[in-house]
C-alpha cells in the first residue's frame, strides 16, 4: 500500500468533513484527526483472562507488520501525518470487540495547520457529505441494573472494602436509548465538541464519546497523561461553584480516590521511563457538567520503546478500575452484572511513528444502528455513600444524553 500526506487550505471544522458512514473522529478544540474508509482492519478476540494482555501484544504485532508494508509520502512530517490507525480496546480481556483500523481517508489539524493522508487511490477524497441528521424522539429504559439495583451494589461494594484488602473499586453502570431510526453518529460527536471543548471528542466503531482524561500521549520519546478522579457537581452560580470545588479538594473521601489512580500510574510507568515527573498535589479540572481532581504527568521514553506495551501496563487505571487491581477487577466482574465491552477501555490513534494519544472511553455511548447504550461510573471507596455514588454517575450520564437529545 502507499499513503501520501500533502497539506491542505481546506478550513472546515474537521467534524464537519465526516461522512455518515462509520466516522473516525478524535478531535479537542478544533484540532485533532478525523477519518473514513477502511484500508485494513483488525478486530481481536476474547481471551481466557480479565488482564488482556495478548489483546495489546497481537495489535502490536499488526501494527509492525502493517506499518512496514506501506510506502509513505509525508510532506508534513508531524504527529498524526502519514498513515495513522484508530483503535479501541475492551475494558475487559474476556470481551471480544477490540478493533483497529486503517483509514483510507485523514484529514488532520495541528497548531493551525491541515492536512490529507489517502491511503491507496481515492478518487475523490474529501466529497460533499449531508449534514448531520437529528436524533429525532428516543425511549429510553434502564440498562442491565435499576438505580435501586446498582446502589445495592456499591453497598455490596462498600462491605467488601471494609472486610477484605481491597481498597478502591469502580463500579459502573449503563442506560439504553432507541430511536425511530439509525442513529447518526455525527449529531452527538458535534454536539460534544461544542459543549465539552476541553475534552477529546472521540468516535471508534460507533463507541462515540468525550473524555476529559488522557492516558498516553507519545511525542518522540516524550509521553504525557493526565489523572482524573475524584468528583463534584459545577455549581449554579460563581459562589456555589467556588463551595464545591473547595470541598472537593480538601473531600478525604475524594482525595484518597485520587491517590489510588495516581499511585496506580506511577508504579506502571516507571518501569518505562527513564525521568518520571508526579506532582504531589492534584489540581482542579472544570468541565461543563463536572469538575475533578486532576494530576498532570510527565515521562520520558527510552527511544525505539514500542507505545502499545505501555498502553497494557496502563489499563486498567485505578481511576476506571480500582486497587489493587486485580482484587477490583475480580470485584468488578462479581458485583457489575453486565459487560462493559469497550467503555472504560483504552481509546485513540496511533501513526507510523509510534506518536499518537490515547484516552480512556469515558462519557461515552456505543451507537449500533437506532440504539444507543450509554456509560457511567463512580468510585467506591470506603466512606462512599451509595445515593452520592448514584448521583455522580446521573451528573456523568448527562453529557452524553444532552448529545443525543440537543437539551
Amino acid at each position: 500500500m502507499t499513503a501520501r500526506t500533502v497539506a491542505l487550505r481546506d478550513q472546515r471544522a474537521l467534524l464537519d468533513l465526516l461522512p455518515p458512514a462509520a466516522p473516525l473522529a478524535w478531535v479537542r478544540r478544533g484540532e485533532g484527526l478525523v477519518a473514513w474508509g477502511v484500508a485494513a482492519r483488525l478486530e481481536l478476540p476474547a481471551e481466557p483472562e480479565r488482564s488482556g494482555i495478548q489483546r495489546f501484544t497481537a495489535a502490536d504485532e499488526w501494527l509492525e507488520s502493517l506499518f512496514s508494508t506501506i510506502v509513505v509520502d509525508d510532506d508534513v512530517g508531524v504527529p498524526g501525518s502519514g498513515p495513522v490507525v484508530f483503535g479501541s480496546f475492551t475494558f475487559d480481556g474476556r470481551d471480544a470487540g477490540s478493533t483497529l483500523i486503517l483509514p483510507r481517508v485523514v484529514v488532520g489539524r495541528r497548531d493551525g495547520q491541515t492536512w490529507l493522508t489517502v491511503v491507496g487511490d481515492e478518487a475523490d477524497p474529501l466529497p460533499a457529505v449531508p449534514p448531520p441528521r437529528p436524533v429525532g424522539a428516543l425511549r429510553w429504559r434502564p440498562g442491565t441494573l435499576s438505580e435501586a439495583e446498582w446502589c445495592a451494589v456499591v453497598s455490596q461494594a462498600v462491605d467488601r472494602i471494609h472486610t477484605t484488602g481491597l481498597a478502591k473499586v469502580v463500579l459502573a453502570r449503563d442506560l439504553v436509548a432507541e430511536a425511530d431510526h439509525p442513529i447518526d453518529v455525527r449529531t452527538p460527536l458535534q454536539r460534544l465538541a461544542a459543549d465539552y471543548p476541553d475534552c477529546y471528542v472521540y468516535s471508534v466503531v460507533g463507541l462515540t464519546g468525550a473524555t476529559p482524561e488522557l492516558l498516553l500521549r507519545r511525542t518522540g520519546t516524550r509521553l504525557e497523561s493526565l489523572v482524573l478522579a475524584g468528583t463534584a457537581p459545577r455549581g449554579a452560580t460563581a459562589d456555589d461553584d467556588a463551595v464545591l470545588a473547595k470541598t472537593l479538594l480538601t473531600s478525604a473521601k475524594d482525595v484518597e480516590e485520587h491517590a489510588y489512580a495516581v499511585e496506580s500510574l506511577r508504579e506502571s510507568l516507571a518501569p518505562f521511563c527513564t525521568e518520571l515527573d508526579v506532582p504531589r498535589h492534584p489540581e482542579l479540572l472544570r468541565l461543563a457538567n463536572v469538575q475533578h481532581l486532576a494530576t498532570p504527568v510527565r515521562a520520558v521514553l527510552p527511544a525505539k520503546t514500542a507505545t502499545l506495551p505501555v498502553l497494557a501496563a496502563l489499563h486498567p487505571t485505578a481511576a476506571v478500575g480500582g486497587t489493587p487491581t486485580r482484587v477490583a477487577m475480580d470485584v468488578i466482574g462479581e458485583l457489575e452484572g453486565m459487560r462493559r465491552d469497550r467503555y472504560a477501555g483504552p481509546v485513540g490513534w496511533i501513526d507510523a511513528r509510534g506518536d499518537g494519544e490515547w484516552g480512556i472511553a469515558l462519557r461515552c455511548a456505543q451507537i449500533t444502528g437506532p440504539r444507543a447504550r450509554l456509560f457511567a461510573g463512580a468510585g467506591i471507596v470506603a466512606d462512599s455513600d451509595p445515593q452520592a455514588e448514584l448521583a455522580e454517575t446521573v451528573a456523568k450520564f448527562r453529557a452524553v444524553r444532552a448529545a443525543l437529545t440537543g437539551r
